[in-house]
């Protein structure tokens, strides 16, 4: 019999590992995320050149964002002579971002920059132009205007 109990010290460790395991799973996966406060860059011609996400629709506040989500954000930085000004709060849906994200035919992709695409409440985009690649995955949440106004889509 060991001391301090029949608890065997490997058995211990082992819970351990799984309980670290567990954690840095979870940390890696709210890492490859758009998060609260997160700075995007707008990818299309309205006006806006970069956003700060306060929210993030159908998501806790401790989950992230991933490609196809709508986020609620002011705007941070604009193009002088638009109609968007500073500090206005647009919504807009993430077209890249830089955490891998994980098809269904088990491959990854992942963008340079973290975008959104600014929409209305039709989820309509608000630019006529749209710049940068985006992915395909738009397609399942019913973003096609998006992808027919893309130059690129991955």
């Amino acid at each position: 019999m060991l001391e301090g109990g029949n608890r065997r010290p490997d058995t211990c460790l082992q819970g351990l590992r799984s309980r670290v395991f567990n954690l840095q799973r979870r940390l890696a996966r709210s890492l490859n995320m758009i998060q609260l406060r997160t700075l995007l860059k707008v990818a299309d011609n309205s006006g806006a050149k970069e956003i700060r996400c306060f929210h993030i629709q159908h998501h806790a506040d401790d989950a992230g964002g991933q490609i196809g989500d709508i986020v609620t954000g002011s705007v941070q930085k604009r193009i002088p002579n638009s109609s968007i000004e500073k500090g206005q709060i647009v919504k807009g849906v993430i077209v890249r971002t830089r955490g891998a994200y994980r098809r269904e035919d088990g491959s990854y992709i992942r963008f340079d920059d973290n975008a959104v695409v600014l929409i209305n409440e039709k989820l309509e985009p608000i630019g006529t132009r749209i710049f940068g690649p985006v992915p395909r995955e738009l397609r399942h949440k019913n973003m096609i205007r998006i992808l027919s106004l893309a130059p690129e889509v991955l």
